[in-house]
């Protein structure tokens, strides 16, 4: 079996020394937002050399067992095959990569493997859709749904299309974890890289009320005087 390839290949290229410094990078450790995460130690290129060898020969249902693993590489190494897949998918099975993500969605339980396919398979197949699984996403318990519905948005960003961005946003200004608001001032701060006025816009409704971590990252790109004023907002 291809998945079996797959899985020797990954072990062969374990490091418990790097295992461990992932470990704590990507916080692990009991209360953590990471906790129980285990790791083999590969890095993101030897994945992504793993991934172009056998994404073809993968079926989903071995992509699936990938994703279930509790290895966080074997999980990304599966992230990475079904963006693969979807990508090079003709436009009429692109449903169903995207319907097997949320099928799968427990396994993209941490920021890296959001941050890689959020935009990729959600946001990009519901470019011409309709929208309303994000807010639904952006209300649920699980922090990484709120993360998916806040980076999904970035393939409308780069569509010029901000709305559900900021809209997204106004729901999670309250929202209770760091890794919320991070993800949302990067899109805002992508917002602002393409349409400044529209950001600034928002941060003078909103400034005042934002997480401070989530305004600094939205004001990244403005020029220093601008980024002093709205911080004096808070």
């Amino acid at each position: 079996m291809n998945l079996n390839k797959v899985q020797r290949e990954i072990k062969k290229l374990a490091s418990p020394t790097r295992a461990g410094l992932l470990g704590r990078f990507f916080k692990t450790g009991p209360g953590q937002y990471g906790e129980g995460d285990k790791f083999l130690g590969l890095t993101v290129p030897q994945v992504r050399i793993i991934v172009k060898k056998y994404y073809q020969a993968l079926t989903l249902p071995e992509t699936a067992k990938l994703l279930a693993s509790p290895y966080h590489e074997f999980r990304l190494t599966g992230a990475l095959i079904l963006i693969a897949k979807y990508q090079t998918a003709e436009i009429k099975n692109k449903k169903k990569f995207f319907a097997f993500y949320f099928e799968n969605i427990k396994a993209f339980n941490n920021w890296d493997l959001v941050d890689l396919t959020a935009h990729k398979i959600v946001g990009d197949y519901l470019l011409d859709k309709d929208r309303k699984i994000l807010f639904s996403l952006a209300k649920s318990p699980n922090l990484w749904e709120r993360r998916v519905s806040v980076i999904a948005s970035f393939a409308f960003i780069n569509n010029r299309q901000f709305s559900e961005s900021l809209k997204l946003a106004k729901i999670l200004l309250t929202d209770c974890h760091d890794l919320v608001h991070k993800a949302v001032g990067w899109m805002l701060r992508e917002v602002g890289k393409r349409d400044q006025p529209v950001l600034l816009k928002f941060l003078n409704q909103h400034a005042s009320t934002m997480p401070r971590v989530m305004l600094r990252y939205a004001l990244e790109k403005l020029p220093k005087k601008q980024r002093q004023y709205y911080l004096r907002q808070k």
